[in-house]
Parts: C-alpha cells; structure tokens; sequence
C-alpha cells in the first residue's frame, strides 16, 4: 500500500473502551506507531480530543459499534476549527485477517489503511441536519406508540363485550371518541345518548351500532378505560408538540423543502423526514444509483458463470425507505399521475410489492436531482414522456396487425 498521509488515527470503538491508534511518519520511511486505550465517559474522551490536538491528527477514522460513534464524533468534530477529517467506516469494508484479530490490531488497521487513503466514510449529515433527524425519528417512534395504545383500548372494548369498532371507518374519529367517553363517565349507552355521540353518516346505522354498544361497564372497567383513554390523549398532544419542533426547524431548510412539496404526495412532514435523512447538499453522493444504493433500493449483484441470480434489496436506510414507500402508496391512489401509471405498468408485470420498491427507487432519483439543480417537479415533462409512449406503443399495435394481413385506417 503506498502512503498518503504522514498522521493518521483509527479508532476501535466499543461500549466501554476506545482504542486508538496512531501512525505517524514520512512518506516512504517506517513510520511510528503508538497505541492508547481510552474509556468512554466525558473526561476519558477529552483526554482523547487532547492527545489528537497535540499529535496534529487530522485524519481520524473509527470504526463502532452500535451508536457508540456519536458522542466521540460530536466531540471530534468542532477540533482544529472543524478543519479535521472524521470517517465513521463500514467494518464489511476492511475487515482484518482471520486468527490475528484484537482490538489493538484493528486499531492499526484502520490507521494503516486510513494512511494509504483506502477508507471511505459513511455519510454523515451537517449537525442541523442531524438534530432534525433526532425530531423526524422520534416522530416515527411516537406515531407507533399511538398506534399501540389504540389497539389496546380496542382490545379492551372488544373484551367487555363492545364491538361497535366493526360499524365505525374510524374508531377513533369524532364519534368513536364521543362513544367512548359516555362509557366512561356511565358505563352503558342508550339510543338518545348514542344519537347525541354520532356524527353525520354514521346515524345512518344508529341501529346497528346500538346492538353493538349493548353492555355495560363495571366501576373498574371505566376506571381503566379513563387511564388508557387519556394516555391516548397525552401521546397526541406529545406528537403535535414534536410535530411543531419539526416545522420550526424544517423551515430552516425552506428552499429544500418547498422542491419536495413540489412532488405529488408529499407533505411537510414527508419532506421533513426525506431532508432529515438525505440532507440538502448531494455532493456526498455521486449520482443517483448511489444514493439508492446508501438507501437500500438498490438489488445487488450476484453474477456467477455468466449467470445472474435473484437478489434482494439491501438493508440501507430502513427511515428513509419507508417513507418513499409510504409516498409511493399516495401516489399510487391519484390515477392522473405519470408516476401512478409507471406505478401500475410495473405491479402488473412484478406485483405490488416490487412496483412499491421501484416507485420509492424512481421517486429518490427525482429528488436527488432536483436538490442537485433546484429545479421543482413539473408533470407536464412526464406529461409529454407518455404520450411519446403512447404513440409509440400504437404504431408497434399497427405494425403487428399489418404484419396479420390487417388493413388499418388512420383516424381522420
């Protein structure tokens, strides 16, 4: 390997220790080497941010388990007025030779290999970037909770003997929750109260969901009824105060956000959580079959004796994927769309499921590139791409029943 560097570090980073190892010489010359372990509490880690500050590292790359990277990097990070390169490496991609691995000797590899300029960094957003991501995540995690403690009250009314859940589109809507809090302060329901509790439509069938609502609730059953009803509320208040800390910050990235609104089917808390994973500068990413690949929309390749067989998708960014993949499912719906047709061509030849995949792939290159250039969506492009199709797709249906001794009569 021919060297690059005259300092570099590489760091082995677990839960409990750090060891770092750092190499420094000229270019050509044996260099030296000099190995430290280092704990992971706050003095531990300055008493690393020190020594690199006083070796004059600026090429740092580690190597982690889990998230135990992040403290270290935040604290890296601001070193030498942010002039240092910090890489957070792949283990797939250097990994040691078999029967000689210890924490001391990966150390050295990765110092080894930083020094000959052989590793490449995992993508790491600016720090506003990444405390949005903190917002966008934990949205996700709260959403899944509140769906969580719905099916738990709808157990609950299920067990008691109340099903009205089956005559209702949305338990938890306007009437549902009217529903529910008359069972909790009476513990039954009759025809006039029900009528008060249901909303537009739904008295349409007063009748059949009188049946359903034909119980009662003991003193302990409204009692537990309140105590996960208002866990409910608790949590949606809790969203939309997370939901407002998203927007304060998401309008810090205005420009970035009002391209991705642009797209059909996506919102500010989509564009939100798009911008939090992927950031707003491409340049991390060469093209856009990179930034599939990262994200985990990309099949790999798997090529043996000229034969390529089947693979699936990488894991990538599982954040990232499933919110393409639930825009995907929006567009789908809107049939005047030319990314809900291309949508439907492709379930009807790979099934849903693919169709899902590769709708979320084609609508991360869109985005890719519109970041890149600033440029917003505009259907009327893809407007033009299928009637070209069209057209070409009916003069090969011409081609072939002239080919069947068919006279065919252009319409006037």
């Amino acid at each position: 390997m021919q060297d690059i560097l005259t300092v570099a570090m590489g760091l082995d980073v677990h839960r409990d220790i750090i060891v770092a190892c750092l190499i420094k010489g000229q270019i050509g010359l044996e260099p030296e080497t000099e190995i430290r372990t280092f704990g992971t509490l706050i003095p531990e880690m300055q008493k690393l941010r020190d020594w690199i500050l006083e070796t004059g590292c600026r090429n740092v790359a580690m190597e982690s388990t889990g998230i135990y990277w992040q403290p270290i990097y935040e604290m890296l990070e601001p070193c030498f007025d942010s002039d240092i390169s910090i890489l957070v490496v792949n283990a797939r991609h250097m990994k040691n030779v078999p029967g000689r691995k210890t924490d001391m000797r990966d150390a050295e590899w990765i110092a080894t290999l930083l020094r000959a300029g052989l590793l490449k960094g995992s993508f790491i957003p600016a720090k506003p970037i990444r405390e949005l991501r903190h917002l966008t995540r934990y949205r996700k995690s709260v959403v899944h909770d509140i769906t969580a403690q719905k099916n738990r009250i709808d157990k609950f009314l299920q067990s008691s003997g109340f099903r009205f859940t089956a005559f209702l589109s949305d338990a938890f809507g306007a009437s549902g929750r009217n529903i529910i809090r008359h069972l909790i302060e009476a513990g039954s329901i009759d025809r006039a109260a029900l009528d008060k509790c249901l909303k537009t439509k739904t008295r349409n069938r007063i009748d059949e969901i009188l049946v359903a609502l034909n119980g009662s609730l003991s003193v302990h059953q409204r009692s537990f009824l309140r105590m996960i009803f208002e866990h409910l509320l608790a949590l949606e208040t809790h969203k939309a105060a997370v939901e407002g800390a998203i927007t304060e910050e998401i309008l810090k990235h205005e420009e970035a956000m009002n391209l991705l609104c642009s797209i059909p089917g996506i919102d500010i808390t989509a564009a939100a959580s798009i911008i939090a994973e992927i950031g707003t500068d491409m340049s991390s990413f060469p093209d856009a079959q990179h930034i599939c690949s990262w994200a985990g929309l990309s099949p790999g390749n798997n090529e043996s004796a000229g034969k390529r067989k089947s693979t699936h998708i990488n894991k990538g960014n599982p954040y990232l994927k499933s919110m393409l993949c639930e825009v995907g499912w929006i567009i789908s719906g809107k049939r005047t769309l030319y990314l809900s047709g291309w949508y439907w061509r492709v379930k009807q030849k790979k099934g849903a499921k693919r169709a899902t995949i590769a709708l979320a792939r084609k609508l991360l290159s869109l985005i890719y590139s519109m970041l890149k250039t600033g440029v917003p969506y505009n259907e009327e492009c893809f407007e033009e791409r299928r009637k070209h199709s069209e057209r070409k797709r009916a003069g090969r249906m011409i081609n072939e029943l002239q080919r069947l001794g068919y006279t065919v009569v252009a319409p006037e």
